[in-house]
């Protein structure tokens, strides 16, 4: 099964509308009246297909095993619902889903019986379903499937931005949404207001608790792009520093660590440090167990998407855990996902709030054109190093050089430059 931008599409879309047809199905039946279950004005339920991307990325290699693929898929789509419900709550301050009423749930974002569920589904869908729908869309004139591909992934973030401005409302503590809400209807009132109607009553129909004017969480200090910006850069140089040193201790060598060509910045421990302040931050109540294991399964799951994406867009390894013991794929090792869990407790208990005084003292230092300048940075360096990376993947494979960007980065990130930088990246065998 060849994944690419194509194929990957086809599953979230596909997926996507499966996923919107099952659950409407079931809310039909249980309120014995039509209830639309989603949030988008189209039928698509985008957690689903969302869901469907990264077991496809993250499981694909474990086709052959179904129990691997049924508790993988069950971890997966389990973490997914659950950072999803997190985020909507952060986010809009209302809570969309509530399974407090069943047995073996947690926070109420998930279950036990609806993460079985999702085991089964993930399992039948890399395992069976995704070499159907593949099979189906080889049909298709390649023109044609290209055309659709891209007609519906515009339809469906059209879909998901207009809902994103119509949930607003319901967020009052939000008004740059309310300020895009406003020009957005500048523009197109009409086609405005009737999107507005229909997601708004989609949404007091299909999500009751989100639709009620208490909002469920507590007023709390939100965090800026620009907070989030400085917490990816300070985590991404912790992390870099943190593996240069396990490895000195551990190998006695001194090794980069470095995800990107300028500077020492792991992106995996960036945005890692990004997704803890945003999910686990106001979790110091939580006992130090609850947060351990919460920091076990999000920070393996995190690892192992982190690795098959990263070998998938640049056709490179760059950890291999396979002389572990109780390792996944050489991608996770149990040991290393109790350390994500150590790192959490260490996280909510001593380091955000230490890092969040340190950023207020001095935050009032920080001119906009500072954080400005560091956001420009950190984005030509993370594109730098995806073209160096897929260059380096190219070059290495026997393809010359198609244009003078690939000179460029031939002339400037040549193989012993990359292999300093990435020492551990391993080449993948493409199959035929």
């Amino acid at each position: 099964m060849n994944l690419n931008l194509y194929t990957l599409c086809v599953i979230y879309l596909v997926y996507s509308f499966l996923g919107w047809v099952g659950e409407t199905v079931v809310a039909t039946a249980k309120g014995r009246r039509f209830t639309n279950r989603g949030v988008a004005s189209g039928p698509f339920c985008f957690v689903y297909g969302t869901a469907g991307v990264l077991i496809t990325i993250g499981l694909n290699d474990q086709r052959t095993s179904l129990a691997a693929l049924f508790f993988g898929s069950m971890i997966y789509a389990t973490v997914v619902e659950w950072l999803t419900a997190r985020l909507l709550e952060r986010i809009h301050h209302r809570r969309w889903w509530d399974y407090s009423d069943k047995k073996f749930n947690l926070d109420g974002y998930v279950c036990l019986q609806y993460s079985l569920l999702w085991g089964l589904l993930g399992m039948a869908a890399v395992r069976w379903g995704n070499d159907l729908l593949f099979r189906l869309c080889a049909h298709l004139p390649p023109l044609l499937f290209h055309a659709v591909v891209w007609g519906g992934m515009a339809l469906a973030v059209l879909d998901q931005i207009s809902a994103m401005v119509v949930v607003s409302r319901y967020a009052n503590r939000h008004p740059r949404l309310e300020q895009l809400n406003r020009e957005l209807g500048r523009g197109s009132e009409r086609l405005r207001q009737k999107i507005t109607a229909s997601v708004e009553k989609r949404i007091q129909r299909a999500y009751p608790a989100a639709a009620r004017p208490e909002p469920t969480t507590s007023a709390e200090k939100q965090l800026s792009l620009a907070d989030l910006l400085w917490l990816f850069v300070i985590g991404a140089f912790l992390g870099d520093m943190v593996e240069t040193i396990f490895c000195r201790i551990t190998a006695g060598v001194w090794m980069s660590r470095s995800s990107l060509v300028w500077g020492p910045f792991s992106v995996v421990w960036g945005l890692a440090l990004v997704l803890a302040a945003i999910l686990l931050r106001g979790g110091e109540q939580k006992s130090e167990s609850r947060i351990f294991w919460f920091g076990v399964i999000l920070g393996g799951a995190y690892e192992y998407v982190c690795s098959a994406v990263t070998e998938l867009l640049f056709g490179t390894v760059f950890w291999d855990y396979s002389g572990f013991k109780f390792n996944l794929g050489g991608r996770i090792n149990l040991l290393y996902c109790f350390f994500w869990g150590i790192a959490a407790v260490t996280w909510i208990r001593y380091g955000y709030p230490l890092v969040a005084k340190g950023m207020k003292a001095v935050k009032r230092r920080i001119r906009p054109w500072m954080t400005a300048l560091l956001a420009v940075f950190m984005a030509v360096n993370l594109v730098t190093s995806a073209l160096a990376l897929a260059r380096y993947d190219a070059r290495t494979s026997g393809a010359a050089p198609a244009n003078a960007v690939d000179v460029l980065l031939d002339e400037h990130f040549d193989n012993a430059r990359m292999e300093r930088i990435y020492p551990n990246a391993k080449k993948v065998e493409k199959a035929g």
